[in-house]
This record gives structure tokens, C-alpha cells and sequence, in this order.
């Protein structure tokens, strides 16, 4: 369980301004949410691959389901009441960072 001392809850302000710089993301039901479309499933699968090393790294792990070439991916910290924290906000610049090196956009 993550100490609440080191995890800081966004405020609706903090989100939003966060969101500015994602473009892909949104907030629904007060949580993360981006789809990133591939070329096919080994591109998707990829991606997830590239995510999946860098959210172990920080010990952080998305919520995402992948249908062919299609990866919708929602966030939220579990340990803080499934709160957008600044681990959700860090985790979108990274997916969204492999997405980019993934698809070139």
C-alpha cells in the first residue's frame, strides 16, 4: 500500500490543467482515460509491451483492455480511493510518450 504522505490527490484544478498537456486523455467517472489506436495487434501488443516495462519500473499499472488494434487504457491510484493522483498523471506522459515512439504521433 502506497504512504498517503508521498501521494498527492489532484484537485479538479490540477487535473484539468494536467489534461492540457495530454491531449489523447480525458476524465471520465473521475478517472484517466485515452484510447490509442495501432496498425494492427502486434503494434498494439507492443506498446503495451514498451508500458508494461515502464509502469513496473515505477510501480504503477494502468487498467487497459486491447481488442485487435486497440488499446483503451484508464488510470486512477487505487491506494488513494481510485483518485487521479500525480502517479496517474506521470504514468499518462509516459504511455503517451511510447504511444508516440510506437505510432509516430
Amino acid at each position: 500500500m502506497l504512504n498517503p504522505m508521498t501521494v498527492h490527490t489532484l484537485s479538479e484544478t490540477e487535473i484539468h490543467d494536467a489534461l492540457e498537456t495530454l491531449p489523447k486523455w480525458t476524465l471520465v467517472d473521475g478517472r484517466l482515460f485515452a484510447t490509442y489506436t495501432f496498425k494492427d495487434f502486434n503494434a498494439a501488443f507492443a506498446f503495451m509491451m514498451a508500458v508494461a516495462v515502464e509502469a513496473e519500473r515505477i510501480s504503477h499499472h494502468p487498467e487497459w483492455t486491447n481488442v485487435y488494434n486497440r488499446v483503451d487504457i484508464t488510470l486512477s491510484t487505487h491506494d488513494a480511493g481510485n483518485t487521479v493522483t500525480s502517479m496517474d498523471t506521470d504514468l499518462a506522459r509516459i504511455i503517451s510518450a511510447c504511444a508516440k515512439e510506437h505510432t509516430g504521433t
